[in-house]
């Protein structure tokens, strides 16, 4: 509930945010500001994707060692 309160914010809260972007960047800086904000998303998904990658093989080796351990104590 409160993560719903704390984004709720779309009539003239919004306006004033807004308003309060463009005076202190300038209409000629935001898009460049938007630019380096979509780079820093893709740099932090790619970084998220690739340790999320690398996780999942871990686990599978650990998985696939354990297996291994536990056939050749059977055996």
């Amino acid at each position: 509930m409160e993560n719903i309160l704390l984004f709720n914010f779309f009539g003239p809260e919004m306006i004033v945010v807004l308003f309060a972007i463009l005076l202190l960047f300038g209409g000629k800086k935001i898009p460049e500001l938007m630019r380096g904000i979509g780079k820093g998303i893709r740099e932090f998904n790619t970084a998220r994707s690739t340790l999320e990658s690398e996780l999942k093989d871990g686990m599978r080796e650990a998985e696939k060692k354990e297996l291994e351990e536990k056939q050749n104590k059977d055996a």
